[in-house]
């Protein structure tokens, strides 16, 4: 840093005081150099202090600015510093980060403009894929794990019918009817609207039959467009997302979900499951010299659009607390108006990309953009408009926690393939991985539907009783030694009900599942 901050002495005097608030002394990511009055000063480096990467951030701009590079970019320089990443590739062209780049004119040249040392470099990555549809490792989630606010939101009910989808979770917890996929809530619906399952309808407060109807249609209509996959076991252990490689990079994630894309309430909302999932298992560890994971939400407007105000108030509960725990946020949209306010006010590093000004709308976008920067050396509004490819307008926190002077950037080049690797390449990763044979079989083991099919002319309390009883032995299963005196606690979480899904915390005599932010089911590592 003194050769750099020797350099920088020559720098124009608005140019040198931007400069000077980006000289860290601690450990950093490299962005690329600053812009100022039409040239590009390598002297001048924009970077982001590796410690503040789990303040979150925003990545936006329009279609074609470069955002998918700016991830990797970043993804990369986090891989080698020890910090695992999570992309979600919407576009299957992130799978490339695996492998080296491929030096060409355009590479030499930005590499030369910004000074930076380029080597071609792939780094260590997992390949996922929600409910194994696409080239990947199966992701999937239990319905019980998903929720109800979640699966309300794919499901896209309104509020009252979400309230109601809350209450069968309630039941089905209650009577230790496990609910691992879809098929198994769709029975404990059916059975709540049965004759015989009527009068346990009305024990539940404020559910009508008219509503669980249409929640029994949503399922139905939901199946049949092929989403069963998506849910059931073995389900995902987000702990996953925190490993490194042998040789202390992290591991980069990634979630293709080019095979899924027109199903955007589906894939964006499992993206907040993951999150949620995360942030109620992972210990507080307050602020570290790194983060623990760094996991960007790319699409981010899919997830707001159309959300209850009780759901945006779990996002932003989410992103605020979670920053204690290691973990970063980057929202990836096209503009900062794509994402609430008060999610926005918990961003503190931003990378903005060229905006386009074709229409009144496009110009209020722009005027808004421009509001969200702090105040500025550089017209911004002109200067969004007039960037060029993999050019961006950056603000970051220091190692003090105060934003650094908004930086128009020329940015560097990823040094890992700008595009996807070939479908062999990319299956023998796959296949190749210790993970695949943990979760590439779907196991469909007795939960709810099974319980309601066989044990129909049996009544709710009969079921509940059942459940309490210790459960039988699978034939292959070793022989164990009994305790002494078991209590009903003891006999309750010994049952296969509750053994597989480890979630239950004693309440209710250990029948009711424990739920947290979002209505998830927490999970005990």
């Amino acid at each position: 840093m003194p050769e750099a901050r020797a350099a920088s002495a020559t720098l124009p005097q608005p140019a040198l005081e931007i400069a000077s608030g980006y000289a860290f002394g601690g450990p950093a990511l490299d962005l690329g150099a600053l812009l100022w009055d039409g040239a590009c000063l390598p002297d001048a480096q924009v970077r982001i202090p590796l410690p503040m990467l789990n303040r979150h951030g925003l990545v936006a701009g329009a279609t074609g600015t470069g955002k998918t590079k700016t991830l990797q970019l970043v993804a990369e320089q986090l891989s080698a510093q020890g910090v695992p990443v999570f992309l979600a590739d919407i576009k299957g062209d992130v799978s490339g980060i695996s492998a080296p780049g491929a030096r060409n004119e355009k590479v030499q040249a930005r590499a030369a403009e910004v000074h930076q040392e380029w080597v071609a470099t792939g780094f260590p990555a997992e390949f996922y894929a929600l409910g194994g549809i696409g080239h990947g490792i199966p992701v999937r989630a239990t319905v019980t794990s998903f929720g109800p606010v979640l699966l309300a939101k794919v499901l896209q009910l309104n509020q009252t019918q979400e309230q109601s989808l809350g209450l069968i979770f309630h039941y089905a917890d209650q009577k230790g009817l496990e609910l691992l996929d879809l098929k198994d809530l769709r029975a404990v619906v059916a059975f709540l609207t049965s004759d015989e399952g009527k009068a346990e309808l009305k024990n539940i407060g404020g559910l009508s039959t008219a509503t669980a109807g249409v929640i029994l249609r949503s399922l139905t209509a939901f199946e049949a467009q092929g989403m069963a996959d998506f849910f059931g076991e073995p389900e995902f252990d987000t702990a996953e997302l925190l490993r490194t490689a042998s040789d202390g990079r992290g591991m980069v994630s990634v979630l293709e979900l080019a095979a899924v894309q027109d199903r955007p309430q589906l894939f964006s909302t499992f993206l907040m499951w993951l999150l949620a999932d995360l942030f109620h298992d992972l210990p507080e560890v307050g602020d570290a010299d790194k983060p623990k994971l760094v996991f960007f939400f790319d699409e981010a407007h899919l997830l707001f659009h159309g959300a209850s105000k009780a759901f945006l108030d779990s996002i932003t509960q989410t992103v605020r607390l979670i920053r204690s725990k290691g973990v970063g946020v980057f929202f990836v949209t096209q503009t900062p108006k794509d994402v609430p306010a008060d999610v926005l006010a918990q961003l503190g590093n931003r990378v903005q990309h060229a905006l386009r000004a074709f229409t009144p709308d496009d110009q209020k976008a722009l005027k808004a953009t421009v509001k969200t920067f702090p105040d500025s050396a550089y017209d911004l509004e002109e200067l969004l408009t007039g960037l060029g490819t993999g050019e961006a307008v950056v603000t970051v926190l220091s190692e003090k926690g105060a934003p650094t002077p908004v930086a128009a950037t020329r940015l560097r080049a990823p040094e890992s393939l700008m595009g996807p690797v070939e479908p062999g390449t990319l299956d023998s990763a796959v296949r190749s991985s210790p993970l695949y044979g943990r979760y590439a079989q779907a196991v469909d083991r007795e939960s709810a539907y099974e319980k309601l099919s066989s044990r129909g002319a049996k009544g709710p309390d009969e079921m509940a009783d059942e459940v309490k009883a210790p459960a039988r032995k699978p034939k292959d299963a070793p022989a164990r030694k009994p305790k002494d005196d078991p209590s009903v606690v003891e006999q309750v979480v010994g049952s296969g009900v509750f053994k597989s899904l480890a979630r239950s915390l004693g309440s209710q005599i250990g029948r009711e599942i424990t739920r947290s932010l979002f209505g998830t089911a927490r999970r005990r590592r």
